[in-house]
């Protein structure tokens, strides 16, 4: 690996096209650079999410391999035709999702975004992750995506949801409710 980022200039993305992981080429805007550009992003926010200073260690730790996983998921997007997403993963996630759910009160409401800082960069994360879904939802509508891949995206936007109760919860508030109609007089 040393070796291959040893020059990040390298001037051969100027004609509008870039390097996938098998040595093929293709335009930036394709379906598939869409689609990692989109995993990327999310993997950046959930870096800013992880720099709270009182994110509780075990959604710290949760989020820390969610970020190895992501870049498992674009080194997957990156190679055409091949698979390194596992069912492993996503049974991780939803094994973390049950286990942060169930400290939760059973929600009845719609809520928003919001409440502590941490739970609406979880939410912004969620959301994220949601246009990360839809591009690689539409990637695997025109080429291969794995099963695991789509089911693992899915999974996180729930996680997320998750997280954002849990961490306004660990920090002593509630969920923030929707009230229909609020401002409609």
């Amino acid at each position: 690996m040393g070796n291959r980022l040893s020059k990040i200039v390298t001037r051969t993305g100027d004609a509008g096209t870039t390097g996938l992981g098998d040595g093929s080429r293709v335009n930036k805007d394709s379906l598939r650079i869409h689609a990692i550009g989109e995993v990327d992003e999310l993997n950046s926010a959930l870096g800013l999410l992880l720099t709270e200073p009182d994110l509780p260690d075990p959604v710290r730790i949760a989020l820390e391999g969610v970020q190895h996983d992501l870049f498992d998921l674009g080194g997957e997007l990156c190679m055409p035709g091949m698979t390194v997403f596992s069912h492993a993963q996503v049974a991780r996630l939803e094994e973390l999702a049950a286990q942060f759910n169930a400290e939760l009160p059973r929600l009845k409401e719609f809520i928003l975004p919001g409440g502590t800082r941490a739970a609406a960069l979880a939410h912004l994360c969620r959301t994220i992750c949601r246009r990360a879904e839809r591009a690689i939802v539409h990637l695997g509508n025109n080429e291969s995506v794995s099963d695991d891949a789509r089911r693992y995206i899915n999974r996180l936007s729930d996680l997320l949801f998750i997280l954002g109760r849990f961490l306004n919860r660990s920090a002593g508030r509630g969920d923030v409710l929707w009230q229909k109609g609020k401002n409609a007089s």
